[in-house]
């Protein structure tokens, strides 16, 4: 039990430090306005954006109802593979690939040591 607290508080505080810093990029550096144009999409879906992954890691953090942490989790989840398909679609460097790769790895264990820490059987059950 100790493992899996320490496994989830730690995953699911470097996301959360990934996820502000991501919004306050997207938000303040004209660069990540240039990369949004590159991916296709409008301006304001960076603002969208940003404000989104704020509350996600407000929901993550805090002691919010289940439901709405699983929304967070989805949403989170919706969003790095997005990036992860508009980079790879690009043909953009394997670098643009690799970070939300690796938050959608934290995420992932984030989500199941959440579990395990509330319903140690159910999430054995989970990754069976």
């Amino acid at each position: 039990m100790r493992a899996s607290n320490f496994i989830y508080w730690a995953t699911t505080i470097i996301l959360a430090v990934m996820m502000t810093y991501s919004a306050y990029a997207f938000l303040t550096q004209p660069g990540m306005a240039q990369t949004f144009h590159h991916l296709g999409f409008p301006d304001y879906f960076r603002h969208e954006l940003a404000i989104a992954k704020l509350l996600g890691v407000v929901a993550l953090l805090f002691p919010v109802g289940p439901r709405l942490k699983e929304w967070a989790y989805a949403g989170f989840s919706i969003t790095f593979i997005s990036a992860i398909i508009a980079h790879i679609s690009l043909g953009d460097p394997l670098a643009y690939r690799v970070a939300p790769f690796v938050a959608l790895v934290l995420l992932v264990t984030s989500y199941l040591t959440l579990h395990q820490r509330h319903h140690p059987d159910e999430a054995r059950m989970m990754t069976a």
